[in-house]
């Protein structure tokens, strides 16, 4: 049963930080032709196009990749809970889920910002995957940098971010 619940947390956990990528790569208006945003839209579309004739764009927000990622949470937890055998009103369904996202995207911005440092270490040259990192993080690290600039050639503002990051992770219990 452990290995049943292992499965089904990994195969939703992975569906909706694609769905939340999606939401992200938009937000921050990411190049829609690197390789990565078009795994992510063309693993999305099946879902969010048919949801877009009904839900619209809240300016910058796409509410269906949103909703999709949120849709997922109710579906992972409606899922365990059937398995498991355990009964689970409507109310905390969906508080279930929406922390399950919530801590599904803070587990996003947490690597993405590890992965961007580490590959700002080793990198040489234009490589897609860094480039749509930058793009992803760069709103976040930009203001720390604008208050603490790079510190003999260190540049702090990932370290913080990550600090930010795990504090409000464990603010939340998540």
């Amino acid at each position: 049963m452990d290995a049943m619940n292992f499965l089904i947390n990994i195969v939703f956990d992975l569906f909706i930080i694609v769905a939340l990528l999606r939401l992200w790569l938009q937000l921050v208006r990411a190049d829609f032709y690197n390789p990565v945003s078009q795994f992510v839209a063309r693993a999305t579309n099946p879902l969010v196009q048919p949801m877009r004739r009904v839900i619209p764009m809240l300016g910058q927000l796409d509410l269906a990749s949103l909703i999709l990622a949120l849709l997922l949470g109710v579906a992972k937890i409606l899922t365990l809970s059937a398995i498991n055998g355990f009964a689970i009103a409507p109310v905390q369904i969906g508080i279930f889920a929406g922390l399950s996202v919530l801590a599904q995207a803070l587990d996003l911005l947490f690597w993405i910002v590890v992965i961007r440092a580490l590959l700002s270490w080793f990198s040489r040259g234009y490589n897609p995957m860094e480039a749509i990192l930058h793009q992803l993080t760069e709103p976040l690290m930009a203001p720390i940098r604008r208050i603490l600039p790079p510190m003999g050639g260190l540049d702090l503002s990932a370290m913080l971010v990550l600090i930010a990051i795990i504090f409000v992770q464990r603010l939340l219990g998540l």
